[in-house]
C-alpha cells in the first residue's frame, strides 16, 4: 500500500518498535514501585520524558503524558479553565476557531451548554484566522484561547505566536494544539509563548495510546484524573512502552526537522499538487493560498462543468488500487457530515465532499508519487464522466 495519510496515524518506525520490545517482557515494573524493576521502568519513562520536551524546548518536568491527544487538549482547555476560575471568578471565557479539531470543538460545544462563554472565531476562504478578530474577541473575561498550530485536513498554519500575544494582553492563558506541526516543522513552546502545548506519538511514527501536554513551569492546572503519578496532574500507571517508545520517536522527529525533512516533503507535496492539477481539470487546492504545512495538500475534484466530483467515490477506487488517501480527520470519520474545516472555509457541502486530503510522510517516496499520478487520473477522469 502506498500511504498518503500520514495525517490520521504515521507506521511506527523500526527504531521504535525496537525500543519499546523489551517494556513488554524484560522491564515489567510499575514506575511507582520502590523496587529495582520499578526504578528502571521510571528511569526509562524519565528519559522519554526528556526527549518529548526537548522536541518543543521544554524541560522534562513540564510534561504531562496522557492516554492520547485528545485527552491532553481535555486536560489543557478544562484544567486551565477550572483553574484560572478558581484564582480569578470573574474570568470564564474560552476562545478557538471554527477549524479546529474535533476533541476541542466538541468540548467548546459542551462547554456552552453548560454555560460557559464559547467564542468559535471565523476563518476566511484560505482557512486563516484573523489577529483583529481573535483581538475583539479577547478580554478582561477571557480565561483561556485554544487554536490548532497546523490543522489537521488542510495544514493551513495559524498564526499561534500573534495569537499568544493577544491572549496574554487580555490577562488569559494560551494554548495550542500541536499534534500535526511537531516533526514536520520547527516547533517551539517557547518562542510561541504558549502556556499549554499538544502533542502526540502515533503522528510522528509512535505508538498509538500516548499522547503528552506540555505545561508551562507555574501554569496552574486541575487534574481531570486525579492521582499521585505525572506530579498530581494525572493520576493512572503510565503506559511504558508506548512512552518509551514515545521518546524515541520524539527524538527522531527532532532529528528529521533539523536535517530539513520538511523541505523533502514539501518538495513531493508540490510534485503532487502540480501533478494532479495538471491531469485533472478542474482540480483546486482548498487552502493552497496560505502558509501550510510541508506535507498536507486538500484537493477538490470538479468537473470540466465546474460540478463536484465525489470524493469518496475516487477514495475507494484508490484504495482499490493500493493508495490509501483520506476526506478529512480520521477523529470525525463514520457520518456523512461534510466537513466543518472545509464548511468553515466557504465551501458548499457538495464542495467539501469533493474533496481529498493527502497527507505525506518522511518515508514517502517519488516513486509512491508516480505512482499516485499514474493511477489517480482515469479514476477521475471516469468518475467525472
Amino acid at each position: 500500500m502506498i500511504n498518503l495519510d500520514h495525517n490520521a496515524t504515521t507506521p511506527l518506525l523500526p527504531e521504535v518498535r525496537d525500543a519499546m520490545l523489551p517494556c513488554l517482557w524484560e522491564v515489567q515494573g510499575n514506575p511507582s514501585s520502590p523496587h529495582s524493576a520499578g526504578t528502571r521502568a521510571k528511569q526509562m519513562v524519565g528519559e522519554a520524558r526528556t526527549a518529548v520536551a526537548a522536541l518543543v524546548g521544554g524541560k522534562a518536568p513540564e510534561i504531562v503524558f496522557t492516554a492520547s491527544a485528545t485527552e491532553a487538549n481535555h486536560l489543557a482547555v478544562l484544567g486551565a479553565l477550572r483553574a484560572v476560575v478558581v484564582a480569578e471568578p470573574g474570568r470564564r471565557g474560552f476562545v478557538t476557531s471554527a477549524v479546529e479539531h474535533p476533541s476541542t470543538l466538541l468540548l467548546a460545544e459542551d462547554l456552552a451548554a453548560q454555560g460557559w462563554p464559547v467564542t468559535v472565531l471565523p476563518v476566511d476562504g484560505e482557512g486563516r484566522l484573523s489577529l483583529d478578530d481573535l483581538a475583539a474577541a479577547v478580554g478582561p473575561g477571557t480565561a483561556l484561547v485554544s487554536l490548532l498550530w497546523a490543522n489537521n485536513e488542510t495544514g493551513v498554519l495559524m498564526p499561534v505566536a500573534g495569537a499568544a500575544a493577544l491572549a496574554h494582553a487580555a490577562g488569559a492563558l494560551f494554548h495550542t494544539d500541536a499534534v500535526q506541526a511537531a516533526g514536520r516543522v520547527p516547533v517551539s513552546a517557547a518562542a510561541v509563548d504558549a502556556d499549554l502545548l499538544t502533542l502526540s506519538a502515533h503522528k510522528m511514527h509512535g505508538p498509538k495510546g500516548a499522547g503528552a501536554l506540555w505545561v508551562r513551569k507555574g501554569t496552574a492546572l486541575h487534574p481531570l484524573i486525579h492521582g499521585h503519578q505525572e506530579r498530581k496532574r494525572r493520576g493512572g500507571t503510565e503506559n511504558v512502552p508506548a512512552i518509551v517508545g514515545f521518546g524515541v520517536a520524539a527524538r527522531l522527529a527532532a532529528e528529521g526537522v533539523a536535517a530539513g525533512i520538511g523541505a523533502d516533503m514539501a518538495r513531493l507535496r508540490d510534485r503532487l499538487e502540480q501533478g494532479v492539477l495538471a491531469r485533472c481539470p478542474g482540480a483546486q487546492v482548498n487552502g493552497g493560498g496560505a502558509e501550510r504545512l510541508p506535507n498536507t495538500s486538500n484537493i477538490r475534484f470538479t468537473d470540466a462543468a465546474g460540478r463536484p466530483v465525489e470524493a469518496e467515490a475516487l477514495l475507494l477506487r484508490l484504495d482499490r488500487a493500493g493508495i490509501q488517501v483520506s476526506m478529512g480527520a480520521a477523529c470525525a470519520s463514520g457520518g456523512n457530515a461534510a466537513s466543518h474545516v472545509l464548511t468553515a472555509m466557504g465551501l458548499s457541502p457538495d464542495e467539501a465532499a469533493a474533496s481529498l486530503r493527502f497527507s505525506l510522510g518522511r518515508l514517502t517516496t517519488d516513486s509512491e508519487v508516480d505512482a499516485v499520478l499514474t493511477e489517480l487520473p482515469p479514476l477521475f477522469a471516469r468518475l467525472a464522466a
